[in-house]
């Protein structure tokens, strides 16, 4: 059994009972599942601040100094235990409400500690509420980083010592484990054109970066690995359907495209808009069919060059049609399209869920029969009444806004 694939049971400080507990929180169930668990956020751990540096308007700091006293204060639901830490320029109270009796039997008086938290100000004194806290001596051994990995956990986690520090505690048992035992997926070409960390070195950097830099190459390697497969996925999906799904070619640009183009063009097009039309002219030429997102700020001439592909579709002997999420927009598309075509021979209608039943009887007709070139319509269009005599052009304005089988419905009605 590869090593990933071990159960979560046997790693060093996890047991059954803390195993059951990530596997029921956190979906933790091997060791992949927790060298995956990427943290949600980091913290920066690379300066250790004066008691007289600190501000109500710090995040997070890291003190060293050390235990002059213990107060226990209160009792029952309120008591609480107060420890004054004291450095060469002031003391700070570190307080707890929680596990205090624990707490006081594992810290020593006149010892140095380093301690990490919230400092928050409170009668002239500065307190952090339950802090993290390592003695100097054994801090001073380690190697250390600026950034330290902050992961999600579970109040039934933190109970049983499993809070953000107690994760990161599991993910440093686990990587000595690691000896070459991650699986490359990018290629050799890749990682070096693009100077990328290998798999294994991103996911240990990631929790446990040995320095920015390399906390940054990790970040990079992972979400470009990410991306690329994500892109290689739509690629294959792409290529299906290429060979799927039917498509009608328009071999020629015919009067109507030309006769608007060079007489009747509100505008001159765009660099972008004339660069938008070759593609879409090099791509129903072909047997393929084309799924093309047209994309832009509002204003910026979508609509001519959609209305410009639909002449393409018009010229060849087809028929095309425009939904819209709402009559509003729909209606705008009427008046737009009637306008640019009000000199042409090409007929123009318009089905909404307000459409009068005799309106819709009439339309039915002339689609059936071809004799409406250019449809514009919200949902009304996938009604199973709706029947084209040639439709080879759907367009879908605020694609977003239908769902996936709503404009497969669509398109089906050339069939």
């Amino acid at each position: 059994m590869e090593l990933l694939s071990t159960p979560i049971d046997f790693l060093k400080g996890v047991g059954p009972a803390k195993a059951d507990l990530l596997k029921k929180e956190l979906r933790i169930f091997t060791y992949r599942d927790l060298l995956t668990y990427y943290p949600f956020r980091y913290i920066d751990k690379s300066k250790i601040f004066k008691v007289s540096d600190l501000t109500p308007d710090l995040p997070f700091v890291q003190i060293k100094g050390k235990i002059i006293k213990f107060e226990d204060i209160g009792k029952g639901r309120s008591k609480r235990l107060i420890a004054h830490l004291e450095d060469d320029t002031g003391v700070i109270k570190l307080v707890w409400f929680k596990g205090t009796r624990w707490i006081k039997s594992s810290l020593k008086l006149n010892t140095e500690y380093l301690v990490f938290g919230k400092a928050s100000a409170f009668k002239n004194t500065y307190n952090i509420v339950h802090p993290e806290t390592d003695l100097w001596e054994d801090y001073n051994k380690k190697a250390h980083v600026g950034l330290q990995g902050v992961y999600h956990s579970s109040e039934k986690l933190s109970a049983k010592g499993l809070n953000s520090r107690g994760i990161l505690k599991l993910i440093k048992n686990l990587v000595p484990l690691l000896k070459n035992d991650i699986e490359e997926t990018l290629s050799e070409k890749i990682i070096k054109e693009l100077n990328l960390p290998s798999k294994e070195e991103a996911l240990v950097d990631i929790h446990i970066p040995k320095n920015n830099n390399d906390f940054i190459r990790a970040q990079k390697r992972l979400k470009f690995e990410e991306f690329f497969f994500l892109q290689l996925h739509l690629l294959k999906l792409k290529l299906i359907r290429t060979k799927k799904l039917k498509g009608y070619p328009f071999p020629i640009i015919g009067d109507n495209f030309n006769e608007f183009y060079n007489n009747h063009l509100p505008f001159e097009l765009t660099g972008a808009q004339k660069r938008v039309l070759k593609e879409i002219r090099k791509d129903v030429q072909g047997n393929a069919q084309m799924n093309r997102l047209l994309q832009g700020d509002v204003g910026s001439g979508k609509t001519l060059v959609a209305f410009l592909s639909m002449l393409m579709a018009v010229d060849n002997g087809f028929q095309a049609c425009i939904m819209a999420p709402t009559e509003i927009l729909a209606q705008q598309h009427m008046v737009t399209i009637s306008d640019l075509t009000e000199k042409m021979n090409i007929e123009v209608g318009i089905l909404t869920g307000s459409s009068k039943t005799k309106q819709r009887r009439g339309l039915h007709e002339k689609l059936e029969n071809g004799k409406i070139n250019i449809l514009i319509g919200t949902h009304a269009l996938l009604e199973d009444k709706v029947k084209f005599k040639n439709l080879g052009l759907v367009i879908i304005d605020e694609q977003h806004r239908f769902g996936v089988s709503q404009r497969s419905k669509l398109w089906k009605k050339n069939d």
